[in-house]
């Protein structure tokens, strides 16, 4: 999954401006990755406007600079993967927080590339392999994936890379395998030596995008945050019955071609309606997103990334589907 990194000065963008109405505008932080694109359709094609609320797209490319603007109320919402959210409530200086709409997951878009000798997970033990370690997405996904096999990070020689480096070095054959992105899962079925061992297709509802408040601001405007899920839900639609329409507008969010967004996003699946209600599930049976929610804090406590551990009913909040 394809998001920038890159520490720094925090970049913010207001898209739109002018109070159009009585109550505060409501502030959205988030990356320019495409998952999140449907939230700048929502507001492009006036469907928050239309359900009386207005919404300002900000984009704060850096996770840490995302959170520092939310923690200082410069942002009201906050879009990043589940496990950051996780890091995010149970950090140094924690900042209560409530996933309320899920927004898309990686479908295909990242994966493990290894050498053709290498068939299963089971076989990367004591392989050289490139990775982002230490957090992110990328770092999650890798030991879900170990987890699932009975095994760990010690089992592998890993090297820290970031994803598209760990791509390119395993195209490079500097590597025997690597966690990364696309284009670098394309390219490496494209070597005479190398396949995708496992793509994130293969981990459905794994590494996902949610939108997030903290608790007293869903008290105090918990109303409008149902709408603003409401939009978010007409946008999905809208996107995927009218792509030659929608697919120009949320490529100016990402900075891409028409046609380069419509090629990247088939890595990409958006929660609609139907799809938050199967991940949130309810309170007698809880979806999927409590699972992963609960495997976030294990493995961020167990790294000691974070210093409490906690539960994920903490961290979600689905009454506003």
């Amino acid at each position: 999954m394809k998001r920038s990194w890159i520490v720094g000065m925090m970049a913010v963008v207001v898209l739109i401006g002018g109070s159009a109405f009585g109550a505060e505008p409501i502030k959205l932080g988030m990356s320019t990755w495409l998952g999140y694109a449907p939230l700048y359709l929502a507001k492009e094609k006036g469907f928050f406007q239309k359900r009386g609320i207005e919404v300002e797209v900000v984009v704060i490319e850096s996770p840490a600079d995302r959170r520092a603007a939310f923690a200082a109320d410069k942002i009201q919402g906050m879009a990043t993967t589940v496990d950051t959210h996780v890091m995010t409530a149970a950090a140094e200086n924690p900042i209560p927080v409530k996933q309320v709409l899920a927004l898309d997951d990686s479908h295909g878009g990242d994966g493990m590339v290894a050498k053709k000798e290498i068939k299963t997970i089971k076989d990367l033990k004591g392989k050289t392999v490139a990775a982002q370690l230490g957090a992110g997405a990328s770092y999650f996904w890798l030991n879900y994936v170990l987890a699932q096999n009975g095994m760990k990070l010690s089992d592998l020689k890993a090297i820290d890379m970031k994803a598209g480096d760990a791509g390119a070095a395993f195209v490079a054959g500097k590597v025997d395998a690597a966690v990364t992105w696309e284009p670098w899962l394309s390219r490496a079925k494209e070597t005479p030596f190398g396949h995708v061992l496992l793509s994130s297709d293969k981990t459905p509802g794994i590494i996902v995008d949610s939108l997030a408040f903290k608790p007293e601001f869903l008290k105090k405007r918990g109303a409008d945050v149902k709408k603003i899920v409401a939009a978010w839900n007409e946008a999905v639609k809208f996107a995927a019955d009218n792509p030659k329409e929608a697919d120009p507008i949320m490529a100016k969010f990402t900075g891409q071609k028409p046609e380069e967004f419509t090629k990247e996003k088939t890595g990409v699946r958006f929660y609609g309606e139907k799809e938050n209600r199967e991940y949130f599930g309810t309170s007698q049976k809880p979806g999927l997103l409590y699972s992963v929610t609960q495997r976030a804090a294990d493995l961020w406590f167990d790294f000691k990334l974070i210093k409490t551990k906690p539960k994920a009913a903490d961290v979600i909040d689905g009454s506003f589907l």
